[in-house]
């Protein structure tokens, strides 16, 4: 049964004394959702974690954060993310520059390229994985980055080359 409130009681802290609420959960991270009802066509790309609830055809590319394929999300892409985390359905490769974690209930079918793997009871994973050490991922990273600039300079020298004809 309920008391009557008596003012003579004790209050639980001295009323002089300022208080700071301690934060007990961390900054919110962002987060970009596509929700159930949307279809994208085409490449999606950002620096921001992304989750997908609806429907992904092309690429996805977020390589400094996490993606997330929804329980309802559909993906017909490859994806590279640093994290990507499937519930839904994903046909298309998918490289990680961290970790890849099938839920029990996600299905991917493509190849797999990542430094650790997750795979729970009930997923289904068809494809190819390899898993690769750290410095293996900069390593082809370094690499990759060598190949484009060799790529973009034998594409410049023909530009110079009949740019100095034409002017002759």
């Amino acid at each position: 049964m309920l008391q009557p409130s008596d003012n003579s009681q004790k209050a639980p802290f001295p009323p002089n004394q300022n208080f700071t609420a301690v934060k007990t959960v961390g900054a919110p991270m962002e987060q970009a959702t596509i929700g159930r009802s949307l279809v994208i066509k085409g490449e999606v790309s950002g620096s921001e974690s992304l989750y997908i609830d609806g429907r992904i055809e092309g690429t996805v590319n977020i390589a400094e954060n996490r993606v997330t394929i929804g329980r309802n999300g559909t993906v017909a892409a490859n994806i590279s993310a640093r994290e990507v985390v499937i519930m839904g359905k994903v046909t298309g490769n998918v490289q990680c520059s961290d970790r890849l974690d099938i839920r029990s209930e996600g299905t991917l079918t493509g190849d797999v390229i990542t430094q650790r793997i997750s795979v729970e009871d009930g997923a289904v994973l068809k494809g190819s994985v390899q898993v690769r050490a750290a410095s293996e991922h900069k390593h082809d990273k370094a690499h990759q980055a060598k190949q484009a600039e060799q790529a973009k300079a034998q594409t410049e020298q023909p530009k110079a080359a009949a740019a100095a004809a034409g002017s002759a």
